[in-house]
């Protein structure tokens, strides 16, 4: 049972993704900016980094030598997601999330903030993957609804309608 002093802590996922930015932002909208300074959770940012080799997939001679290059693109994407969601946060006067980036698989590095965190929330966006991209992929949401150890949050962006 939490105390009255340490609030419960929310994680969010975040990637380089709109959806991912969308999830974010409807988080903040719902969650912080309505209670100004006294917002019911303490918000924990979380971005996976893929691993160079995994992102690569370490396809015969020579990938040793593009891993350098792949991992220095990973991190700057790391670096503009970061940004961006510090951004977010400062644009809806939120001021003391924690924003990490934590190399690794997703479905593990998010699992694994719950439990860092002991949050009682875990958010992410849905990508929307069709059903091919979802068997090849794996849905980072569906595995951590499976896995994490508290409630999980699906953050849908709504179909624009023509």
């Amino acid at each position: 049972m939490a105390t009255t002093t340490e609030k419960q802590a929310m994680v969010v996922g975040i990637d380089d993704s709109e959806h991912s930015t969308y999830a974010l932002q409807w988080i903040l909208d719902h969650f912080f900016a309505p209670f100004a300074s006294n917002p019911p959770f303490k918000l924990v940012i979380v971005h996976a980094k893929p691993t160079a080799s995994s992102a690569v997939g370490l396809a015969g001679p020579g990938a040793a030598d593009v891993l350098p290059y792949v991992d220095a693109d990973l991190r700057k994407i790391a670096a503009r997601v970061v940004e961006k969601a510090k951004e977010l946060c400062l644009s809806k006067s939120v001021h003391d999330a924690i924003v990490e980036v934590v190399e690794g698989d997703a479905r593990n590095v998010l699992c694994d903030a719950v439990e860092k965190h002991h949050a009682s929330v875990l958010a992410v966006g849905s990508h929307g993957y069709g059903a091919i991209k979802r068997a090849v992929l794996g849905s980072v949401s569906d595995y951590c609804s499976h896995h994490a150890h508290c409630s999980v949050m699906i953050v849908k962006k709504p179909k624009i309608k023509h």
